[in-house]
């Protein structure tokens, strides 16, 4: 692999091997149904429920993306909307008891993922790692509030 690879293609390709392990765990316990995509709700969506345009912003998607997604785990069991408590206009996301079952699978898959890649690096190249992307994210998201 050339050093002169682009980092957000190094990054893509990561995250896609990261998400290929995921999606096979997924499928192998019976929910083949879940797409990557998907992931932009299964981990923000807290037991309180969230409204949608509070989980687009914790996800950092477009609307309609998180609109489309919200209508497919729906329709296939995993999320259901109720009207929110105290604002007769706005209605909140909650998991299902199925979509409860997602995100302990897929962060155990996560791990199983991240031990591979410990062994592959060894522990200190991959906390390295780790800490870069924390404290560059934590920039990014520093600048984003100053803007």
């Amino acid at each position: 692999m050339s050093s002169s690879q682009s980092l957000g293609v190094l990054l893509r390709l990561a995250h896609q091997h990261f998400s290929s392990a995921v999606d096979e765990a997924l499928g192998e316990a019976g929910f083949g149904d879940i797409r990557p995509h998907h992931a932009n709700v299964f981990t923000f969506v807290p037991p309180e429920g969230i409204q949608m345009s509070e989980l687009t912003l914790k996800a950092g998607v477009r609307k309609q993306s998180m609109a489309q997604a919200l209508e497919e785990l729906e329709k296939l069991g995993y999320i259901e909307r109720k009207p929110h408590p105290s604002d007769r206009r706005a209605r909140l996301i909650f998991l299902t008891t199925r979509g409860r079952k997602i995100r302990p699978l897929a962060m155990a898959a996560g791990q199983q993922v991240e031990d591979e890649w410990g062994r592959l690096l060894g522990d200190g190249d991959l906390e390295a790692l780790r800490a870069a992307l924390q404290k560059l994210l934590g920039a990014l998201q520093e600048g984003d509030q100053r803007a």
